[in-house]
């Protein structure tokens, strides 16, 4: 027996073969294009193009081409499609190691190279073996909230998306007819023509499971992980059963305030002193320097109105719509002289730390009748760890950029 990796005869095993990497790669292949497509979208969900507070990939250079206004209907866009992005990339986790399990003896052929154009494929299949693992890693450690990556999450996972989606683009071109070949056929054979053929064992082993047996145990933990995953984009029953999905706490408990937060006032460094009726005040800026300092009850005066929308956060957890209560931001710009168009909209929190403590919004989203400075949810005053004294709350746009512990509003051009 083989004892070097290198020794074709080292991988016994029976089950590799084109038609099992073939399935898994299909699967695969719809499977990454559609988080590479959802990817982009929640990061476009920012418009980092806006200002540089909303921006963490600031060098993107031309991969910012796709950037966009990022609309306000429907509701729940964003919830959906941060909802598909992390459920899938779990889900998928069982598929990618079985496809990396039935290729790796291409990882230790030898020689390392026979010509220019197969360097160049064994370069793609560095790149795309160690892309996944760092796109699939780095987003299972942000779903957790556990960042013991050096760096921010922000542009490692983008840039990092990019490297890996370019050399599955190129493996995609390279592999996808000679997979589509291989699927036509019901048994995977050696004698089948093309790359994959190398990753026949010369002397397999006795099988203990089919191929079908093998992608029946890859499906069933694909199916096992999306069970307890997607419940956190839900409600009720199926919200307890979503066991692998981010935790930023325990849940605020039952009654008006009782959904998901991630990072209550104390982590935020909140002081309970600050935001009492008698100190916290809101100042809001707008046209010509024009600036109003508000009390929680002169907010109170003014004309109030209801939002009924969910909270979406970027590790993929949701929740149903809420009520909530407040002042409209475009009524506020209006104070300050904005009577006609509202302009973009700067949002600094009392928030002594973290990347958004500081958030800007597009004209359109303080444009929108939806979007409030919120005093209230569900019928009862916002709680401290859901943002009181006021908070932001935009129909579509990401968790943090619904801003909590609201200090200053300064309405303009960004």
């Amino acid at each position: 027996m083989a004892r070097s990796p290198f020794a074709p005869s080292f991988w016994r095993s029976p089950l590799r073969g084109p038609w099992l990497t073939s399935v898994l790669g299909v699967v695969l292949l719809g499977g990454i294009t559609l988080l590479f497509v959802t990817g982009l979208l929640s990061y476009a969900a920012y418009n980092p193009d806006l200002a540089s507070v909303n921006d963490k990939t600031p060098d993107k250079g031309i991969l910012g081409f796709y950037l966009f206004s990022w609309p306000t209907d429907p509701v729940w866009l964003y919830r959906l499609n941060q909802g598909v992005h992390v459920t899938l990339g779990v889900t998928l986790i069982p598929v990618l190691l079985a496809k990396l399990w039935s290729v790796v003896p291409k990882l230790f052929t030898l020689p390392p190279a026979r010509s220019l154009a197969h360097a160049l494929e064994r370069l793609s299949l560095l790149l795309l073996v160690g892309g996944a693992l760092f796109e699939f890693v780095t987003g299972v450690l942000n779903v957790q909230l556990d960042y013991v990556f050096p760096g921010s999450f922000y542009p490692l996972h983008f840039y990092g998306a990019w490297v890996f989606f370019t050399a599955f683009v190129a493996h995609a071109v390279l592999k996808t007819p000679l997979a589509l070949r291989n699927l036509r056929r019901l048994r995977a054979r050696p004698e089948l023509p093309g790359n994959h053929t190398e990753l026949v064992s010369p002397d397999p082993a006795e099988p203990t499971v089919s191929r079908r047996g093998a992608l029946w145990f890859v499906g069933g933990g694909s199916l096992l992980l999306f069970v307890t995953t997607a419940g956190r984009s839900f409600d009720g029953v199926l919200r307890r059963t979503a066991f692998l999905t981010p935790h930023g706490g325990a849940e605020p408990g039952s009654g008006p305030g009782g959904f998901q937060i991630n990072k209550t006032a104390a982590y935020a460094g909140i002081d309970p002193a600050e935001t009492g009726a008698e100190a916290w005040r809101l100042v809001v800026t707008g046209r010509g320097g024009r600036t109003a300092r508000l009390s929680r009850a002169d907010l109170l005066q003014l004309s109030l109105h209801s939002s009924a929308l969910p909270i979406a956060c970027v590790e993929g957890w949701s929740t149903s719509d809420q009520w909530w209560r407040g002042v409209r931001l475009r009524d506020l710009a209006a104070l300050v002289g904005y009577e006609d168009d509202p302009p973009d909209l700067f949002v600094e929190s009392l928030q002594r730390h973290g990347a958004f403590r500081r958030a800007a919004l597009r004209a359109n989203q303080v444009a929108d009748p939806r979007s409030l400075l919120a005093l209230s949810v569900n019928g009862e005053d916002l709680t401290p760890d859901h943002g009181h004294p006021a908070r932001i709350i935009v129909p579509a746009a990401p968790g943090v950029l619904n801003t909590k512990w609201v200090a200053r509003l300064t309405f303009g051009d960004l």
